[in-house]
């Protein structure tokens, strides 16, 4: 008897100490999202329709009479903030290169009426539509050469604008995801899991249950069954869809096969270490790489 219990309190240990080294073992060093703040950056605020729903925004321009070429964003998933860091870094970018910047607020998020919560894809591209013709309306932008950039979800949602409206100079898409919504779901619910401190196989396991539960919300019945390579075949402008390696919430490698099926070239980058912001581990301000790829990328798809 001693020696059975002997043998099942060693099994314990060992289970104990092997479902410990995943918490040992993980990396935490990564530094949070830093950039500018909102007020090094000069913005005029404007208002704007989307039939019967009040919309706001943040319009930048560069120094100088212009006119410039434009950039709408479109914002990634929950609720959008004018100080998030994220975008405020790609708009620095932009500007000190000569492009006028509007940044719309998200539906439901600052001063814009609506809710996102349980709005599909499709719809919150028409709030993008109405920004888009807030912007070519600006005096000192060249209305032939406004493009578009959405940032991670928003980078679903922008093709669905540039398919509808060929218009669009450009196309971003920053770490935003080239598979399904489904697929995207549960690759990011396992990494979620994965780095709560457990083993990859055993968040596999728990997905089967959580996964299931997320689909039964209201936020994801408004997005589910959409495929963003749908939108993307009928694109017509430049397009340049970036990503970053590592990255815990996107599939890249997949991503990246869905948009090389595409009838034409796509210009793809893969920023080293870069995760969902493509940042730098260590400072974690977006990389200077990426924001001079996409600088370039936007001056070459806007040249007169």
């Amino acid at each position: 008897m001693w020696r059975f219990f002997r043998f099942v309190l060693a099994a314990i240990v060992i289970l104990a100490v092997f479902l410990a080294i995943p918490f040992v073992f993980n990396d935490y060093t990564r530094r949070p999202l830093s950039g500018p703040s909102l007020d090094q950056l000069s913005f005029e605020e404007v208002r704007f329709q989307n039939g019967d729903l009040d919309l706001t925004g943040m319009l930048m321009l560069p120094a100088g009479e212009g006119p410039f070429p434009g950039a709408v964003f479109i914002h990634g998933s929950g609720t959008s903030r004018r100080d998030n860091p994220w975008y405020l870094s790609v708009a620095e970018a932009l500007l000190d290169n000569g492009i006028a910047v509007l940044i719309p607020d998200k539906r439901g998020s600052e001063n814009s009426g609506g809710d996102w919560r349980d709005t599909s894809f499709e719809e919150l591209a028409t709030d993008t539509d109405a920004a888009f013709d807030v912007l070519i309306e600006v005096p000192q932008v060249d209305s032939g050469r406004v493009g578009l950039i959405g940032f991670s979800q928003g980078g679903s949602i922008v093709p669905i604008v540039a398919a509808k409206d060929p218009s669009a100079a450009f196309v971003v898409s920053m770490v935003g995801s080239g598979v399904t919504t489904e697929e995207q779901l549960i690759f990011e619910e396992i990494n979620n899991i994965t780095q709560m401190g457990t083993y990859r196989f055993v968040a596999r396991l728990v997905a089967r249950f959580t996964v299931p539960a997320i689909m039964r919300r209201d936020t994801w019945r408004a997005t589910a069954g959409f495929d963003p390579m749908t939108y993307w075949r009928d694109v017509e402008a430049p397009v340049f869809a970036a990503f970053g390696e590592g990255d815990t919430n996107v599939p890249v490698a997949e991503s990246i096969a869905r948009f090389e099926t595409l009838p034409y070239e796509v210009l793809i980058g893969v920023y080293p270490d870069g995760g969902h912001g493509i940042t730098d581990p260590v400072s974690g301000h977006v990389q200077q790489a990426f924001l001079d790829d996409l600088v370039s990328f936007v001056l070459s798809a806007t040249e007169n």
